[in-house]
């Protein structure tokens, strides 16, 4: 490497540890608690192969569709029986909440955000931008609390604490409720202003998109635990291979490395037993509240990971690390996402977005809680 060359390396670098911050902290928490807690057997049981399994294979097919450009077909498709401003931002933010039920929240907003952007500088609406992908934003988090594989943190409690699917759409139903009512207000305050969205047609490949809609279906059947994990683990992969190689470099890697460190990190945890007496302590006084808090802090993915060792208060957990997504920027990986491609778009609006966001999000989180301790009794 030549003298000219060290800064762009180096430049690099910083971007990737930047972009990838919360991967970052993991990895540093992982090493560090590794002090405490030398690596021995033990180690192996930290890690749930069958979240990890599940969160590659749905990424993976995915990507897939998203290089095919289903979900902008499908967006589009929806979005062209509407009008108007109020209408329009009514359907991205719907659009984005079904998504993350179906494709987990990041994805959701990889997909969703650009079409917003797309949608709303095409008619000139550049104004709406920052409310429509904080909404985009806060229906991705919340939208994915209702099913397992809706966001990472469900897919990993899920299988944790191997929670009967009725029973999991059932704790999550009630919040889920109140979320999609507080979107619905907030988004009838825009004004109806006329709107057209240009004529862009999308032909799909008709082969590609049945065989990746099938090995679609097939990892929802994983999730569900139809059929053992390691099935997907390898059609999947010889699947892309041969159909759409790229598909598998679009899959989140530091998201998944960002498990595995926490998973490490978590397990050292719990075997501190001064950690292990407190935060069971706290647990026990209010999971809902604990866990919630945990996640401004550290994020809902890590939350749900870590809290997950001290308490089988299961959905009361559950309910905290989904409603606790909103709240600070840290408090999801998916509320990075939004920050980044708006402020790709918006440089010189920075502040102006974390204002909305800001407001809006802690006012959700106020709700919900409220909602979930008078209401529901947690």
């Amino acid at each position: 490497m030549n003298a000219k060359d060290e800064p762009g390396f180096f430049a690099r670098v910083w971007s990737f540890i930047r972009a990838n911050a919360v991967m970052m902290t993991a990895f540093i928490a992982a090493v560090v608690t590794s002090f405490i807690v030398p690596p021995d057997g033990e180690y192996l049981g930290y890690f749930d192969l069958r979240t990890l399994t599940c969160l590659f294979c749905v990424l993976a097919i995915v990507g897939a569709l998203r290089n095919i450009r289903f979900f902008s077909m499908l967006a589009r498709s929806i979005i062209k029986l509407f009008k108007n401003t109020r209408l329009c931002t009514l359907a991205l933010v719907y659009i984005t909440f079904i998504g993350s039920m179906l494709i987990a929240n990041d994805m959701a907003l990889l997909t969703f955000l650009p079409l917003g952007y797309f949608v709303l500088s095409a008619a000139h609406k550049e104004k709406q931008m920052a409310f429509t992908f904080v909404m985009q934003n806060i229906a991705a988090n919340l939208g994915g609390m209702l099913t397992p594989f809706g966001n990472p943190q469900n897919l990993y409690l899920y299988s944790k604490f191997n929670i009967p699917t009725p029973e999991f759409m059932g704790i999550m139903a009630p919040p889920f409720a109140v979320a999609i009512t507080l979107i619905t207000v907030c988004c009838l305050f825009v004004r109806p202003e006329p709107m057209e969205l240009p004529d862009e047609p999308i032909r799909l490949p008709r082969a590609r998109t049945i065989v990746y809609l099938l090995a679609f279906a097939l990892s929802i059947v994983i999730v569900f635990r139809g059929i053992p994990y390691w099935i997907g683990l390898i059609v999947i992969p010889i699947l892309l291979v041969f159909m759409d190689r790229k598909a598998l470099l679009t899959v989140d890697y530091p998201l998944l490395l960002t498990f595995v460190f926490f998973f490490i990190f978590a397990g050292n945890m719990s075997r501190i037993p001064a950690v292990s007496s407190l935060f069971s302590g706290l647990l026990e006084k209010d999971t809902l509240l604990f866990s919630t808090f945990s996640c401004q802090i550290i994020s809902n993915v890590p939350s749900a990971i870590l809290l997950s060792q001290f308490t089988r208060n299961y959905p009361a957990l559950l309910v905290g690390v989904n409603i606790g997504g909103t709240g600070t920027l840290i408090a999801s990986l998916a509320s990075l996402i939004t920050f980044r491609e708006y402020t790709y778009h918006n440089p010189g609006r920075k502040l102006y977005y974390l204002g909305v966001f800001s407001a809006f999000n802690f006012g959700f989180l106020a709700v919900l809680i409220l909602f979930m301790k008078l209401v529901m009794g947690y």
